[in-house]
C-alpha cells in the first residue's frame, strides 16, 4: 500500500516575507550566533571587577565604613573585636546628638598607634559638663540619664565643670574605668571636622548582631 499524501501544495515563503496565505505572520531566521572572542570576554570581565571595585571605593568613603573595635573602653555596648558598621553620611544630614557612637580620628598626642577611637558623645557645643564626686555626669547642672553604663561597676573619677566649644564635644567611653577618654585628651574635645561618622550596625559576632 501506498503512503498517502498530503493534497495541501508545497509549502513556498512569500517573496516579500509577510504573511503566508494562512494569515501566519513569518519570523526571520536569526543568523547562527557565533561566540565571542577571548579578548572580548576578557575585557567584559575587566570592566565588571573595575565597576565593582569603584563602587565599593565609593561606598566606603562616602557612606559606610567598617570598622573593629580594639579595647573595652566601650563594655558592655562594644566589646573588643566586635566589628561594626559607620555611617559616614549621617552627620551631613543632620547634627550630632546625644548618646550617638561615634568614631572619630585620635586626638594629637593620645595614641600614636591607633588612627581612629570610637567613643559616645555626653555633650554637645556651648553646654557645661561635670562629673561629680557622686559618680554621675551633670549637664548645665541636670544629671545625665546613662541607662547603657555596666552595673555595678564604679563611675570612673570625676571632673571639674567644663564648658564645650562650638563645633566640638565631650566624649567617654561606657567603660568609665577604663576608658581614655575626653577626661584625659589634651584638648578634652573632639571637633566635628574630626568625626568619621556614627556607629550604627554591630556585625560580629553574629549572635550579637543589633543596631545600635
Amino acid at each position: 500500500m501506498k503512503p498517502s499524501m498530503s493534497a495541501d501544495p508545497p509549502y513556498t515563503r512569500p517573496p516579500d516575507g509577510g504573511p503566508d496565505d494562512d494569515g501566519y505572520e513569518l519570523m526571520p531566521v536569526p543568523p547562527a550566533t557565533r561566540s565571542k572572542p577571548t579578548w572580548a570576554v576578557a575585557l567584559e570581565w575587566a570592566l565588571l571587577i573595575a565597576s565593582a571595585l569603584i563602587i565599593a571605593l565609593l561606598i566606603k568613603t562616602f557612606l559606610f565604613q567598617a570598622f573593629y573595635i580594639p579595647s573595652d573602653s566601650m563594655v558592655p555596648t562594644l566589646k573588643t573585636n566586635d566589628r561594626v558598621i559607620v555611617n559616614r553620611l549621617s552627620y551631613h544630614l543632620h547634627p550630632v546628638h546625644r548618646g550617638d557612637i561615634v568614631v572619630f580620628k585620635s586626638p594629637p598626642n593620645v595614641d600614636p598607634s591607633v588612627k581612629d577611637l570610637v567613643k559616645r558623645v555626653i555633650a554637645l557645643p556651648g553646654e557645661t559638663v561635670e562629673g561629680r564626686s557622686d559618680g554621675r555626669i551633670y549637664i548645665d547642672g541636670k544629671v545625665l540619664n546613662e541607662p547603657y553604663l555596666p552595673k555595678g561597676d564604679g563611675p570612673g573619677p570625676g571632673f571639674a565643670a567644663i564648658k564645650v566649644p562650638s563645633e566640638s564635644y565631650w566624649v567617654m567611653g561606657d567603660n568609665r574605668a577604663n576608658s581614655r577618654d575626653s577626661r584625659f585628651f589634651p584638648s578634652h574635645f573632639v571637633r566635628k571636622k574630626d568625626i568619621v561618622g556614627r556607629v550604627f550596625l554591630r556585625i560580629w559576632p553574629l549572635n550579637r548582631l543589633a543596631i545600635l
